[in-house]
């Protein structure tokens, strides 16, 4: 089981890595904190004090065609917020 899926590099999320040390992750849905924690650790080299989770639900579309009404979702996902130790960081840039 794959339990890092991606790093997720948004506005909010590099302002959080700048001002409070925290990185956020796309995670595998079924991973729990502690497997997140080992997993970061393993990547990255670093040590975490923290793993913070949070369960995004599928949002709902419907769109009017021509054919009729079409209804879809998007996936579901998972983001886990990592704060690591004192005077360490995770360069995301260099590691793509």
């Amino acid at each position: 089981m794959n339990i890092l899926i991606k790093p997720i590099i948004t506005e909010k999320a590099t302002a959080n890595s700048e001002l409070r040390n925290c990185y956020t992750f796309s995670v595998n849905t079924k991973a729990n904190k502690v497997e997140i924690k080992k997993a970061v650790e393993a990547a990255y080299g670093v040590s975490v004090e923290k793993v913070r989770t949070i369960n995004v639900r599928p949002d709902r579309k419907t769109k009017f065609t021509k054919t009729g009404i079409q209804h879809g979702k998007t996936n579901a996902v998972k983001k886990a917020i990592v704060q690591l130790a004192e005077g360490e960081m995770i360069d995301l840039y260099s590691n793509m």
